[in-house]
């Protein structure tokens, strides 16, 4: 993967941010197929995806630093299953499915393998420490023959360490987010993903204290049986809303359009901005409460073939010009079919509630 101009590093960048993105989906199909969403592996997955969102803004931080500019609302950069993880050589495929042992060890330990750290060859990586090393690599390199950062578009960037709080079985010594300005902030950026992921040098550990685990290293918790899964739900692999009866169908269509808007928020977010807060606060409310909820409520209607519905992720033509009302009015659908679905739509309405 040779980088040699400042075009060739926006498009590795960019790259970066969609193999960030494409492994989110996987690890909440998994979590939501969880009886127990309070157990020890429920919350390890959930830690691991609360940092996946931090990589992805820690990469946009980077491209927007060396005159990128990210393109959340296109349809391009959102994933579809099944697939493959972005350029992973050998190819690694990536699909909705329960958790399981069997998942974790073949796909998402994969996903977070630690070691490879020489420059990749070609254009595929074999491990994401090899990816972001070529990275650190290209940022060093170009810099050297060009003005790499001499608009780092601070105003786009999402840098306030108030707008990131690690979960639990993260620790915050771990990295945060990173203003982006030179050389030295980008490699403090990359090298906050690398840590996280797969750890520093061959540590299980995330953090020089040794309070979080590597992704890999949780991961490898739970395969060990230190962290049991427990109780999985029999949810189809890469389901279909096109499947789905009434009303799962309107509940599935709604999810789909609450992570679409999720997109919209990235995009929102990584403008420029005087007050990110407000879109912060509707990101973190739509991830945590209105998806969760729609999950819950998913996983709970029955199919006819003894399997139960959940979320699907196909990409939703959501409203560019008022998402925000077509989620209220896919909600107010929802609790019209089913009033049990009442608290969807209560936490729906609430996201988008003046303050």
């Amino acid at each position: 993967m040779r980088i040699e101009t400042p075009q060739q590093l926006r498009d590795h960048i960019e790259l970066a941010i969609s193999v960030e993105l494409s492994t989110i989906p996987p690890y909440l199909f998994a979590i939501y197929s969880l009886e127990d969403q309070a157990s020890e592996a429920a919350l390890l997955l959930k830690s691991i995806v609360v940092e996946e969102m931090l990589h992805t803004s820690l990469a946009t931080n980077v491209l927007l630093a060396i005159g990128g500019s990210p393109r959340f609302t296109d349809p391009d950069m959102f994933p579809t299953y099944p697939g493959l993880l972005p350029h992973h050589d050998p190819p690694l495929p990536l699909s909705l499915e329960p958790c399981s042992r069997r998942l974790i060890e073949d796909v998402f330990m994969r996903v977070e393998q630690p070691e490879l750290h020489e420059p990749t060859r070609g254009e595929g990586f074999a491990t994401l420490g090899q990816f972001y090393h070529s990275l650190e690599m290209g940022i060093r390199d170009v810099a050297i023959s060009h003005d790499l950062f001499a608009d780092p578009q601070r105003a786009r960037q999402l840098a306030d360490p108030a707008f990131y709080a690690p979960v639990a079985y993260d620790a915050e010594d771990s990295g945060g987010l990173v203003l982006v300005e030179d050389a030295e902030t980008a490699r403090q950026a990359l090298e906050v993903i690398v840590h996280q992921g797969e750890g520093l040098s061959t540590s299980r550990w995330a953090d020089p204290s040794h309070q979080e685990l590597t992704h890999y290293h949780k991961l490898l918790q739970i395969v060990d049986g230190t962290s049991p899964l427990g109780a999985v739900l029999p949810i189809r692999a890469n389901p279909r809303t096109a499947d789905y009866p009434e009303p799962a169908r309107t509940a599935s269509h709604l999810f789909n359009a609450g992570y679409r808007y999720v997109f919209f928020l990235l995009e929102e977010l990584f403008s420029p901005c005087d007050d990110k807060s407000d879109a912060v606060r509707r990101l973190y409310r739509v991830m945590g409460d209105v998806l969760g909820r729609l999950a819950r409520y998913l996983v709970a209607q029955p199919l006819d073939d003894g399997t139960v519905a959940a979320p699907t992720f196909e990409l939703f033509a959501l409203n560019s010009g008022s998402p925000e009302g077509e989620l209220l009015t896919l909600a107010a659908e929802l609790r019209a079919r089913d009033g049990g679905s009442a608290h969807v739509f209560d936490s729906v309405e609430r996201l988008f509630r003046p303050r």
